[in-house]
């Protein structure tokens, strides 16, 4: 959806598998950008790499680039804003799972431009919080949930019904020992439109990490000033 908006004709996306990952850079040139792709410009960041051991930079494509016509630009990388990078505050995939890891939303938003998005399905459960009901939202494993604590985000579904939420998140208690997250929903204003199904939760502020021992929610005041800090952050 956000490349959509960018103007690209078509995007591929190679799969990184276990044959993939064994992959010489020698190999995924030739194979990737020169059979498949038939590239003739090829670019990257400056600090790009690629294959087994990551051992294909940028210096080795315009090697190979000469050999079989392909031109290469290595891009200066890019800082918050805009602005060039320097190493602490170079925007980058890895330290926005950082970031997100470590609850600094802040930061991770600014890096990406936009509010952090994850999408799961809603499922309604028998929880009651500030008068309205409540929502445990199911995100697949591999989906990268912020750190432990409360958000306020705006829930959407696919019709494009949107309501301003607290969000909780916790680690799972259910014996498996998986160190998963459960994420739960509670609306701001009561509600009566959103059912269970796919919905987008989209992180606008941290309002404040677990207290020792806290689990499930917090007491009523504390959880009433919680939503409070949502209602402001999402204005």
């Amino acid at each position: 959806e956000q490349l959509a908006t960018t103007g690209v004709d078509l995007t591929l996306i190679v799969p990184f598998d276990e044959s993939r990952a064994g992959e010489s850079a020698e190999d995924f040139v030739e194979e990737v950008l020169v059979r498949d792709l038939g590239a003739r410009v090829v670019v990257v960041g400056e600090d790009f790499h690629f294959g087994h051991h990551r051992l294909g930079n940028v210096d080795l494509l315009r090697r190979m680039g000469a050999s079989h016509g392909f031109e290469v630009l290595g891009i200066g990388l890019v800082g918050t804003g805009g602005s060039p990078a320097r190493d602490h505050e170079q925007v980058s995939s890895t330290f926005i799972r950082r970031a997100l890891a470590r609850g600094d939303l802040e930061r991770a938003n600014s890096m990406l431009g936009r509010a952090y998005e994850i999408r799961g399905v809603a499922d309604p459960i028998d929880v009651v919080t500030c008068g309205t009901g409540s929502w445990e939202v199911f995100v697949n494993s591999a989906i990268l949930v912020p750190a432990h604590g409360y958000y306020a985000c705006w829930l959407e579904d696919e019709g494009g019904f949107r309501i301003g939420t607290t969000v909780l998140i916790e680690p799972t208690v259910d014996g498996s020992g998986s160190g998963g997250a459960t994420v739960t929903a509670h609306p701001i204003d009561a509600h009566s439109d959103l059912s269970e199904g796919p919905v987008r939760l989209s992180f606008v502020s941290f309002l404040g990490s677990l207290l020792p021992g806290e689990f499930s929610g917090g007491s009523s005041e504390r959880l009433g000033d919680i939503a409070s800090s949502a209602r402001e952050a999402l204005g």
